[in-house]
């Protein structure tokens, strides 16, 4: 894999162009992510899964950052502020092997990246925030070496 980073970012590109866009998963996938990543077989597996999930389960991650988000509503945020919430999510719940500090880090690169000079820090507390209600509810399942131990603690 090239750089989990640049699949990041392929993945909010084609998240963006689905939600935004109302393009398909299927030529966002084809048009973006494989057009980015051509033979790095990885990386295109690794931004097509986050777009899929995060677009499945767009809905179910909106609810939860609106459990998190006071005096606001999900329809009010920056657009790439909510796309990069709901993709954090999606690596918090699904990807087993990436622990949740880079999932966080991540998240508030690309925040300082692609959005506001305030969305990095915006980012960091409503994930922080989710992260303790996942954890709590035990959601949260890390698996691999150094990840079980990693994930309990942080």
């Amino acid at each position: 894999m090239q750089n989990r980073r640049a699949a990041r970012e392929a993945a909010l590109k084609s998240i963006y162009a689905v939600e935004v866009g109302r393009n398909s998963t299927q030529d966002v996938t084809k048009n973006i992510i494989k057009d980015t990543f051509r033979d790095d077989r990885d990386s295109i597996k690794f931004a097509e899964k986050l777009l899929l999930i995060t677009v499945d389960y767009a809905s179910d991650h909106d609810n939860i950052i609106e459990d998190h988000i006071k005096n606001w509503e999900v329809h009010r945020l920056a657009i790439i502020d909510k796309l990069i919430l709901r993709m954090a999510i999606s690596e918090l719940l699904f990807f087993d092997e990436i622990p949740t500090k880079v999932t966080i880090n991540e998240a508030i690169e690309l925040a300082k990246s692609y959005s506001t000079r305030k969305s990095g820090n915006f980012v960091n507390g409503i994930l922080d925030a989710v992260l303790s209600t996942l954890k709590k509810e035990n959601r949260i399942n890390k698996k691999g070496r150094g990840l079980i131990e990693a994930s309990s603690h942080q």
